[in-house]
């Protein structure tokens, strides 16, 4: 028996991303489920691998995101049942604490077959419990944006009440970190070049909102706002070309989560304002599977639901990663299986 599935072409690029097909994965054995996939969404990192920015092998299913209903369960499996409904993680094995140094090697869609096919059969650990009342397709959203924005904010960070966060854009992690940001009891300061963007983000919650193709030196701008103290933290998802301006915004010793390159994978950094602000400027990538079920506790406690730009079907998952390009999304896309 053979399911639907997406492949990698030679060589990676948009135009060899194919409709293929893969073999049954068959029932699992013991200490694994079989799950029914019924959707994944985009995220900058499967762009990077599906366009060839991130070397895999040719006929790599892609898709770091996976959500849908587990059929059957292996002996042992005692955490789950036929019939749930599951997530999975970025990374499978790296249940709780830092990070393993092998993380990178298993992530779905990059160093193994991600989800974009109907079934898999996985450890059972390479999955958790979706929030109370989301669907598969807004659950698919978590895995990587919700789950970075979220150690951003709570694991990496500690913001309460009260704190300042600064967030860029308008894609997934940004709204998720808006989110919960306000959710906390934040004051949010959110930035993008489109009023009409800025203004749906007021609509979340933004308190402040900063154009910043009208305002270059948003940096200022942010310290204006804030009376000349600085915000507690910025999701900074630029890179290089935005980090300047984020330190610029940033009080004395506060928190540049840097989980992005969209603006740029390397360039000079000002050291001595870095120095000078004491700064501490965190990489981060996703997080532990403990981390996503604490922050789906915090989602169920607090009522909050993704936003969801635009479906598209597994078979048009090139064209989904083109309208990502495009930047003419708000918030997740998402490829219903």
């Amino acid at each position: 028996m053979s399911q639907r599935a997406v492949r990698i072409g030679s060589p990676a690029s948009l135009d060899t991303l194919r409709p293929a097909t893969a073999a049954d994965p068959g029932q699992p054995g013991p200490g694994e489920i079989r799950v029914r996939l019924a959707a994944s969404s985009l995220n900058y990192h499967d762009f990077a691998v599906v366009s060839g920015m991130i070397p895999t092998e040719a006929g790599r299913i892609p898709m770091s995101d996976g959500a849908g209903t587990i059929e059957a369960v292996g002996e042992g499996v005692d955490a789950f049942k036929a019939g749930d409904s599951v997530v999975s993680t970025f990374f499978p094995e790296w249940i709780d604490g830092a990070p393993p140094a092998t993380a990178f090697r298993g992530v779905p869609g990059d160093g193994i077959d991600g989800y974009a096919r109907e079934v898999v059969v996985t450890p059972a650990h390479w999955f958790t419990r979706i929030p109370a009342g989301y669907s598969h397709a807004e659950a698919a959203t978590l895995t990587c944006a919700g789950l970075t924005a979220w150690r951003a904010l709570f694991v990496d960070d500690a913001i309460k009440p009260g704190s300042t966060v600064l967030v860029q854009g308008s894609g997934g992690v940004s709204i998720f970190a808006l989110q919960f940001a306000k959710a906390a009891g934040a004051r949010v300061i959110a930035t993008s070049s489109s009023d009409e963007k800025l203004a749906r983000l007021k609509a979340l919650g933004a308190d402040e909102l900063i154009n910043y193709r009208e305002t270059p030196a948003w940096g200022m701008k942010t310290l204006e706002l804030t009376d000349g103290t600085g915000v507690d933290t910025v999701v900074e998802i630029g890179g290089s070309g935005t980090l300047d301006q984020s330190m610029t915004a940033t009080r004395v010793g506060g928190h540049v989560a840097l989980i992005g390159v969209l603006a740029g994978f390397a360039g000079p950094v000002q050291t001595a304002l870095l120095m000078m602000k004491n700064l501490r400027v965190q990489g981060l990538t996703v997080g532990s599977r403990a981390q996503q079920l604490a922050m789906i506790a915090g989602i169920e406690t607090n009522g909050i639901k993704p936003v969801i730009s635009d479906h598209f079907p597994l078979e048009r998952l090139a064209d989904a990663f083109r309208h990502q390009a495009a930047n003419g999304h708000f918030g997740k896309i998402v490829v219903d299986i």
